[in-house]
């Protein structure tokens, strides 16, 4: 049953690669998958995580650990297929590049499964887009006071440096016009009009602390850091690495804390602070998270709503993915004080573009 389940899951990563423009990892998954059921060195290499739940993203983690070997190097046959190591890729080059990457299974297994232990940790920068959308919200619910941003699942605590990038749409632009981390094309069919009427009462933001945590939290001033953070980046999505490396360089620049600790255990330790906006934030990290641990997140949540005041504001703010319609769908939702929790927009699930709900 684990084969065939892992089958399964091969596959299903292999369509979100192919309807998110990233056919390299289309094809090698497709025939991982094949490999898999054939005993291949596929299926050496995922013994003992061939039964993890879809929402484990095991394919992803074999990719970022053979990505890794790529970027530095360690990987020569396979360099010429990968765009973000100087390399193209065609679809006629899937066979060619497939017989490189089974290879490579075969020659360092032990590396690639080095790999398998820890989720996949992006740090999507382009998830800001959704961010700041719904703090820009929050401080319209709130007023203008001196924000603390506080990040669950914040990986390397790029986002946590989140006001300094530059958002842009069509006759649309927030942000330092100097930021090294650009986000075009933000917006889809329109900025909605709420986010136009805050955006330009808040230009700018003070944001007085920036504390995140992760259970595995990368250091983004250190090498080993920086490559996981390449590579679980896609190879052929040159415009998230150029978007990576601007946060990077931001990250040397702006100071922010990530504690290597759980979720739930983390916010048992944060209460609303008098005189500013505490924000909640996480996008794309809930699935992560043991149901009873999040369930223990959602109880130190509504504490901190309950707790909030016109003095000492709390906003919590989620991009998640939810199941809609047998496909999972990509939404920001905000949730002001005790009040309900407010869809605000849809988006790509790495942030660009998003859409009014």
């Amino acid at each position: 049953m684990s084969v065939e389940h892992a089958v399964t899951v091969l596959r299903q990563q292999a369509r979100s690669c192919a309807a998110m423009d990233a056919g390299l990892y289309h094809d090698l998954l497709v025939r991982a998958a094949d490999d898999v059921r054939a005993g291949g060195p596929t299926a050496a290499v995922i013994q003992g995580y061939d039964t993890l739940p879809v929402d484990a993203v095991v394919p992803l983690r074999i990719l970022g650990g053979v990505h890794a070997l790529v970027l530095t190097g360690q990987a020569p046959d396979l360099t010429r297929f990968y765009p973000s190591a100087g390399g193209t890729y065609f679809p006629a080059d899937a066979d060619a590049a497939w017989s490189a990457f089974r290879a490579l299974l075969a020659q360092r297994r032990d590396a690639v499964r080095g790999w398998l232990p820890r989720p996949p940790q992006t740090n999507e920068v382009g998830r800001a887009n959704l961010l700041l959308a719904g703090l820009l919200h929050a401080l319209a619910g709130t007023g203008d006071l001196p924000v603390r941003l506080i990040e669950l699942g914040a990986s390397a605590g790029l986002n946590l440096r989140a006001d300094r990038f530059r958002v842009e749409a069509d006759d649309f632009a927030w942000g330092p016009v100097d930021s090294p981390v650009r986000l075009p094309g933000a917006w889809r069919d329109g900025v909605p009009d709420w986010l136009r009427d805050a955006a330009r009462a808040y230009p700018e933001l003070t944001v007085v602390q920036r504390l995140g945590c992760d259970v595995t939290p990368l250091d983004p001033g250190s090498a080993q850091g920086a490559l996981a953070l390449r590579a679980y980046l896609w190879p052929e999505h040159t415009a998230r690495a150029q978007r990576l490396d601007g946060a990077l360089e931001l990250a040397r620049r702006v100071p922010a804390r990530v504690e290597a600790v759980g979720a739930a255990d983390f916010l048992a330790g944060v209460a609303p602070r008098s005189g500013t906006l505490t924000v909640v934030w996480h996008s794309v990290m809930r699935q992560y998270v043991p149901a009873d641990e999040w369930t223990r997140v959602t109880a130190e949540l509504d504490r901190l709503a309950r707790a909030a005041t016109a003095d000492a504001p709390v906003a919590h703010l989620l991009f998640e993915p939810y199941p809609t319609e047998g496909r999972h769908h990509f939404q920001l939702r905000a949730r002001l004080g005790a009040g309900d929790e407010r869809l605000l927009a849809v988006a790509h699930p790495h942030g660009l573009p998003a859409w009014v709900a």
